[in-house]
């Protein structure tokens, strides 16, 4: 199972309607919402905003919905050429801009299937692995030097805290995670961490 790992766009016109497709990391069902509502802010004249999404270490965690397309002609079909995808942590937003051409119910379910398939065709995805989160504190000092070797183990910084210390949390690989302490703790050797 494969994983998206970073933001996706793509474009494609049918009988004067423009669909864009947009591809987005998804940790959590709630994201979903988050998601749906972000791109309609961004495309706030869009006529649709249909979203399908697969969630899940097995990607088995299932959203999607027409948006006032008529029903299973738009969240249905998209969700189903997801599935197929094997990539699961995402969520594709199609927005629909109505070009005035009725398509039918057969016209919609290839558009937002094509709209779904031309997306994944761009996206960047890894081998879905397990993360682990670790939680440190240490000196303003040393921050440019862990935040490098945080960057060096490939660890996402999730959260960053500045008051009389600096405290972050990391996101990394989880076969990565006690080399990553090691060498942070050569780089502070008064850091303090914990796993969350």
């Amino acid at each position: 199972m494969k994983e998206l790992i970073q933001r996706a766009e793509s474009e494609i016109e049918i009988k004067k309607s423009r669909f864009i497709a947009i591809a987005i990391p998804t940790a959590t069902l709630e994201e979903v919402k988050e998601h749906v509502k972000a791109v309609r802010a961004e495309h706030m004249k869009a006529t649709h905003v249909v979203h399908a999404a697969v969630v899940g270490k097995s990607g088995t965690l299932y959203s999607s919905s027409d948006d006032r397309e008529p029903k299973n002609t738009a969240g249905r079909p998209a969700l189903e050429v997801l599935k197929g995808s094997g990539i699961t942590n995402i969520t594709v937003c199609i927005v629909r801009y109505f070009g005035g051409t009725l398509l039918g119910t057969g016209g919609l379910v290839k558009a937002y299937g094509d709209s779904v398939k031309t997306v994944l065709e761009c996206v960047k995805t890894e081998e879905l692995k397990e993360k682990k989160k670790i939680a440190l504190t240490f000196a303003y000092s040393y921050y440019t030097k862990i935040k490098r070797t945080a960057e060096k183990h490939s660890a996402l910084i999730t959260d960053e805290d500045f008051s009389t210390d600096v405290k972050i949390v990391l996101t990394v690989d989880e076969d990565k995670a006690d080399s990553l302490i090691k060498d942070l703790q050569n780089d502070d050797p008064y850091l303090s961490y914990e796993y969350l």
